[in-house]
């Protein structure tokens, strides 16, 4: 048995040592010194960027909207914030954590949206909206939100699905975990 244990070592080690050459080896220049267009890498690595800011767009907006639908918008239109309520509480927390997740995922699609001409078109006039959610999120932890706050978050995520769309990217709810907006 103690000569298994260093054979297992040895034999992890080499795997890792063949993954990582491989890697680079994959990763390095091809070679190619023929002089061919020299403008073809660029074009192919902008391209590359702004299909990667759509889908980072797509992937934020649907984060935000879907916490905001699933923890803000649904209890709300229940009834679970009003005093009084069965878990109203829980409610409220998780309304101000999705309202400060959905902020942050917001901003993240917003910078994403610059990395696409026409993406940063659409979303530009909607950075203010944006910034409007920026202390809604402990509002409705606290409670103090209403209908109008409620309707804010609506309207936003409504704009960026809006937008995402005329530019070609749909931007669909996904709701995430609790322990995402937590983490």
């Amino acid at each position: 048995m103690p000569r298994s244990v260093p054979f297992r070592r040895t034999l992890a080690a080499l795997l890792l040592s063949c993954a990582l050459v491989a890697g680079a080896i994959a990763c390095g220049d091809s070679g190619d010194t023929s002089g061919g267009n020299a403008a073809s890498p660029s074009v192919s690595a902008s391209a590359e960027k702004q299909r990667l800011a759509k889908t980072r767009f797509v992937a934020n907006a649907g984060l935000a909207a879907g916490a905001t639908y699933q923890w803000i918008v649904k209890p709300y239109r229940a009834g679970t914030f009003k005093k009084g309520a069965e878990g109203r509480r829980l409610a409220l927390v998780k309304a101000g954590l999705a309202g400060g997740f959905a902020y942050n995922r917001l901003q993240a699609a917003a910078k994403n949206a610059k990395g696409d001409p026409l993406l940063s078109k659409a979303v530009a006039p909607l950075t203010a909206g944006i910034e409007s959610l920026k202390g809604l999120g402990t509002k409705l932890r606290k409670g103090e939100a209403g209908e109008g706050d409620v309707g804010a978050f609506e309207s936003v995520i409504d704009s960026i699905k809006n937008a995402g769309k005329d530019a070609g990217a749909e931007v669909k709810d996904k709701v995430p975990s609790t322990s995402q907006l937590t983490g």
